[in-house]
């Protein structure tokens, strides 16, 4: 008889239990954000431990009928027993998601992925250049430079939406923009009539940036369009391509290099990044095609 070949899927960090097989958890909360952006909190699948994650990681979230999706964990990394994660509704999966009742069941893997760099970061100026949705990833990156700020230099919140109605998590960006010890500048591509702020895009924001570029660690998650030019604006403040970090959430349908549905280029997205550092991926990161 044919001997049929038996593949070990490895497991992410953090993880327990077959990475393949989802996991129930229920929905403790639905925040309506903005009008195509929510966010769910679950009631993590351990509930003793939490799920236990670094800043920049993401799950699959299995809706029970329609399939999953790959989404950034946005919530607190110090608070595991709160699974949280801001979704925008544009899919097969995601728009049934924002019709869902507290209590309603999901199946959820991970965590999955790398994570931006917290310990190498220690003792440097921290830039972060979000746009749109990009800020929910950096989110947990957020709450972990500020519940251990005297480990960092300074740290500057750059910032981009549509509108003044697409802004995301509008009170904590005043909350932080409130702090002594956080820079938050926040910028729109279409002014309104009761916006007072800056208008354009959000890389406009970097010339007003202080920083130690040789000292600097800057990290940006948004469209790639946008990311692509933080890091040419970065370079020109004097931070190099392995001071810069991206995160890149594409494809992706197994998260642990299986399908190479979210290969991008010689590595995968699931389970080399989301989070890459820019040197590491820039001969294909400004390829359109890819």
């Amino acid at each position: 008889m044919e001997q049929i070949e038996v593949v070990h899927v490895p497991k992410a960090e953090g993880m327990t239990g077959d990475p393949m097989v989802p996991r129930p958890v229920s929905i403790r909360e639905l925040q309506h954000e903005t009008h195509d952006t929510f966010t769910l909190t679950l009631e993590p699948p351990d509930r003793d431990q939490g799920l236990p994650f670094i800043p920049g990681q993401f799950t699959m979230l299995y809706l029970f009928g329609n399939g999953e999706v790959p989404i950034s964990i946005s919530g607190d990394p110090a608070a595991p027993m709160r699974l949280v994660h801001t979704i925008r509704a544009v899919g097969s999966v995601t728009r049934p998601l924002q019709d869902m009742q507290r209590g309603s069941m999901l199946g959820v893997r991970g965590p999955f992925g790398t994570g931006w760099p917290v310990e190498e970061a220690r003792g440097k100026d921290i830039v972060i250049v979000a746009g749109g949705i990009g800020l929910a990833p950096l989110r947990p990156l957020i709450y972990h430079l500020l519940g251990q700020r005297e480990d960092y230099g300074r740290v500057s919140i750059l910032y981009g939406a549509r509108s003044p109605a697409d802004i995301l998590y509008r009170r904590e960006l005043e909350s932080w923009g409130g702090r002594f010890d956080v820079d938050v500048s926040v910028i729109i591509d279409h002014a309104a009539t009761d916006w007072y702020g800056d208008v354009g895009v959000v890389t406009a924001l970097l010339g007003k940036v202080r920083c130690d570029a040789g000292n600097t660690i800057a990290m940006t998650c948004g469209p790639e369009i946008m990311m692509r030019f933080a890091a040419r604006e970065l370079n020109d403040l004097g931070v190099p391509d392995e001071q810069i970090y991206v995160s890149m959430e594409r494809n992706m349908q197994c998260a642990v290099g299986m399908c190479g549905h979210c290969q991008y280029g010689p590595t995968f997205v699931c389970k080399d990044g989301p989070v890459f550092r820019l040197d590491r991926i820039k001969p294909f990161f400004s390829i359109r095609e890819i």
